[in-house]
């Protein structure tokens, strides 16, 4: 398994659609997915990335006090930090909270709702993916507050274009089941954006995802993530890297900030952690799936990094 997909998986991040709306100018909108919306889809996921996907029209979207984007029909906008943003034909408009436009709103969704001046129309489809927790997740800690994707990629931009919009043309008529394939795409277009915000990066940068596109460092990652509870050591992944030891540990500290038996240490509690929360392994079956030989050195490295013992840990997270 490749490093990105690893950690996509180690997330468990789950997709869902709150809102189909048709927006008429002028209108503004000030917005922030809130747990209520989507508690019924998620249950006590904590974090939320949501997006705006516009079927129809023009959307322009802000981040208070940076410039306004602009989006067209096929094109989406995704929100990492889950960051208050304003929407709208005209931003410079009076906002009104995304509580007030769905005040009348009843039962679980996905809403449909119509709202605006009676203008030109925009029609858009508004989700999210929501997980238990972004803390120590390499991927979130990576992305930028806003993620756009725009509809000249061509490839895989076309055939997701079509899938969004022959699912959300099902939700807007009420076919069965289509609220359920556009909770499955908002998780596909999570991956692409990710995909493609990586591609992008400029030469030089650092973080996780600047480290896919690092030759050594991308291979070092596929190794430890690919065979977490391997007693790894620098020696070995340089070797398979193509790098002396000192080289493929001074290029890991610059690009991702950690030295390579630091970076496979927080991982592994990550992992520990999510097997502990979903599964009722015996404690000594979760040290030695991330890598520990007894349950004391697990319970020791996972109260540092966690600040508790595991077990205690997990009567507090387990999901009810």
């Amino acid at each position: 398994m490749d490093a990105l997909s690893d950690v996509l998986r180690v997330a468990q991040l789950s997709g869902g659609v709150f809102l189909n709306a048709e927006f008429t100018a002028p209108w503004c909108m000030v917005a922030r997915v809130a747990p209520e919306m989507c508690a019924p889809f998620l249950g006590s996921s904590a974090h939320f990335i949501p997006y705006h996907y516009v079927v129809a029209g023009e959307l322009r979207v802000a981040l208070q006090d940076e410039e306004p984007l602009l989006l067209r029909a096929g094109e989406c906008v995704l929100f990492p930090r889950n960051d208050l943003h304003r929407m709208g034909s005209d931003l410079a408009l009076r906002a009104t909270s995304v509580r007030e436009v769905l005040a009348g709103c009843q039962g679980a969704g996905p809403h449909h709702i119509r709202h605006g001046g009676g203008g030109a129309v925009t029609r858009l489809i508004c989700g999210y993916l929501g997980g238990a927790s972004a803390h120590g997740n390499p991927v979130f800690a990576s992305l930028p507050p806003l993620m756009p994707i725009r509809a000249s990629g061509g490839g895989s931009t076309d055939w997701f274009r079509a899938m969004f919009e022959y699912a959300s043309s099902e939700l807007a008529v009420g076919q069965p089941g289509s609220d359920t394939v556009l909770a499955k795409l908002s998780e596909v277009l999570f991956v692409e954006a990710v995909r493609r915000y990586t591609q992008q990066l400029p030469a030089g940068e650092t973080g996780w995802l600047a480290g896919l596109r690092d030759q050594p460092v991308a291979r070092a990652l596929a190794l430890m993530h690919g065979n977490i509870s391997r007693d790894w050591n620098v020696d070995q992944l340089a070797a398979e890297a193509g790098l002396s030891r000192s080289a493929l540990a001074d290029r890991f500290v610059r690009v991702l900030g950690l030295a390579p038996m630091q970076y496979l240490a927080q991982w592994r509690m990550q992992v520990a952690a999510q097997s502990l929360k979903r599964a009722a392994l015996p404690l000594s079956r979760v040290a030695e799936q991330v890598g520990y030989e007894s349950e004391a050195a697990f319970s020791r490295a996972f109260k540092k990094s966690f600040g508790t013992a595991p077990a205690t840990w997990r009567r507090q997270n387990t999901d009810s």
